[in-house]
């Protein structure tokens, strides 16, 4: 799972050394277009080339690394172009998931949206971005799992990998994106646990689409247009 919290690889297995490097890829400690061999990740982390090689095949399929034959492999790029095809695709099908969210008679599940925004409040009071962006992934995954739409969550989930690397950018680099996230979310988690599908789905959109268009300026300054 995404962010999972891995102190030590304990067996060389190709899942956990993607869930591994595939953090260090959002958090920004693997920088953009920072070249990757195999050998180094092996060092790294302690294991054989073997299961490092299947590691990066699976990132390279969720596009957080690319490959070029014969010059290597390399830490996909982030642009404004790439940030804005993102993004666009994420409106339409992160709105139509919080309106099946929200048509979902799992009460029980529902509430966990307060818990999770008394969080989102915690972190936003003590300016801890990370701690933010991880609560948050958090009531993505539990609005997809809400959803039940396997093929939806199957579309976002290739998606939402790459789009969480400009989504922790954003909250580390602009406290005004968490603070327009939060008071959004708030509005959008109630929707949800209130069954109002067609709110939810359009404040989604309108989450996106404004945290879209006030990150396109910083995304362009810090990693070019692409």
């Amino acid at each position: 799972m995404i962010l999972a919290r891995i102190q030590k690889l304990s067996a060389a297995i190709p899942e956990n050394l993607a869930e591994m490097l595939e953090e260090e890829i959002i958090f920004g400690r693997l920088k953009s277009l920072e070249r990757l061999t195999e050998e180094m990740v092996a060092e790294r982390y302690g294991v054989s080339r073997s299961p490092v090689r299947e590691a990066l095949r699976l990132l390279e399929r969720d596009g957080l690394v690319m490959r070029e034959a014969r010059r290597g492999i390399w830490v996909s790029p982030m642009s404004q172009r790439d940030f804005d095809e993102v993004y666009m695709c994420r409106i339409e099908l992160e709105g139509l998931v919080a309106k099946q969210a929200a048509e979902s008679a799992d009460i029980a599940k529902k509430a966990e949206f307060k818990i999770l925004l008394s969080e989102l409040k915690e972190a936003q009071s003590r300016n801890d971005a990370r701690q933010f962006f991880i609560v948050d992934v958090r009531g993505s995954f539990l609005t997809y799992s809400l959803a039940g739409n396997r093929t939806l969550t199957r579309l976002l989930g290739g998606l939402e990998k790459q789009a969480l690397r400009y989504r922790y950018h954003a909250y580390e680099q602009d406290p005004k994106i968490i603070q327009l996230s939060l008071d959004d979310t708030a509005r959008i988690y109630d929707a949800i646990t209130a069954g109002d599908g067609e709110n939810a789905k359009a404040m989604t959109e309108n989450l996106i689409r404004e945290i879209w268009q006030s990150m396109r300026a910083g995304i362009r300054d810090a990693f070019g247009e692409g």
